[in-house]
């Protein structure tokens, strides 16, 4: 297994077969073909079963990795910057990156399992092809074939969680509400119309289930979409401040200063 590898596509019974730097250089995808996978992510218990996806985003936590005896993945491995570089619309895989740090298990039917499989085989067959003229531009167009091939699906996901929690307790769907605007709705007021209640009663809402105010939970996800598009460097800031609605780039300057402790530029300069 080469060391500077992008995409690595193999069949595994134990997590033996993973490469040694897995959780923080790559995004892991893996197709649970038989027995079951227990794991940690994020501090939360998981166990994925035969027919599932699990998806860990590269740099979350994964721990505690216990596999059963019957246990076979097909596993695709992509290198972060090859994906990070390649991303065909950054607004686009908000919702979807979010949904995969929530929920790492997808449950997808026949037909989309099919075509996850199908497009593991084409990506990894791309980086293969070395010798390409145009290897690059290749691997990045194939990378991106399958970033919205998976982000369909996400979408679809997503859907019938939104479906499900419509007849949810009044936090339930103040949380979904939060999850689809708070790209650009960060005022409690908003969200207590929408949910025809006070500003005061949805504070208590939310301090009752989680001792957390509603301005807290709505800092707290606007917080980390800033950060997934800060950490896309085809986008320049004042794109990003534009595609959130602020009425100006300072403005947006200081309240990303307020949540993460750094300016935009300050965030960029410290990734790298």
């Amino acid at each position: 297994m080469s060391a500077n590898q992008k995409v690595i596509f193999c069949k595994v019974v134990s997590g033996t077969e993973f490469p040694g730097d897995f959780s923080n250089r790559f995004h892991t995808h893996i197709y649970c073909q038989s027995g079951s996978l227990k794991f940690v992510f994020n501090g939360q218990h998981y166990q994925s079963n035969k027919g599932e996806f699990i998806f860990w985003l590269a740099g979350l936590q994964v721990s505690e990795l216990s596999f059963s005896n019957n246990f076979k993945a097909t596993v695709l491995f992509v290198d972060n910057d090859l994906l990070t570089a390649s991303l065909p619309s950054a607004t686009a895989s908000i919702d979807s990156i979010i949904h995969s740090k929530e929920y790492p298990i997808l449950h997808p039917d026949r037909k989309d399992k099919e075509k996850i499989l199908k497009n593991f085989h084409l990506l990894y067959g791309m980086s293969q092809e070395t010798n390409h003229r145009f290897y690059e531009e290749a691997l990045k167009l194939q990378m991106q074939i399958f970033l919205l091939e998976m982000w369909h699906i996400f979408e679809d996901e997503l859907d019938r969680r939104k479906r499900s929690l419509q007849s949810g307790t009044l936090y339930e769907r103040f949380i979904q509400l939060v999850q689809e605007h708070c790209m650009k709705q960060r005022e409690v007021r908003f969200y207590s119309e929408q949910l025809n209640i006070t500003p005061k009663y949805l504070n208590y809402i939310c301090k009752v289930n989680t001792l957390i105010t509603a301005s807290e939970w709505i800092q707290r996800n606007v917080k980390e979409r800033i950060i997934i598009l800060l950490q896309n460097k085809n986008l320049n800031i004042s794109e990003i401040a534009d595609e959130m609605d602020f009425s100006s780039r300072s403005f947006f300057t200081r309240y990303v200063k307020k949540v993460i402790g750094l300016t935009p530029k300050e965030y960029r300069e410290r990734i790298g």
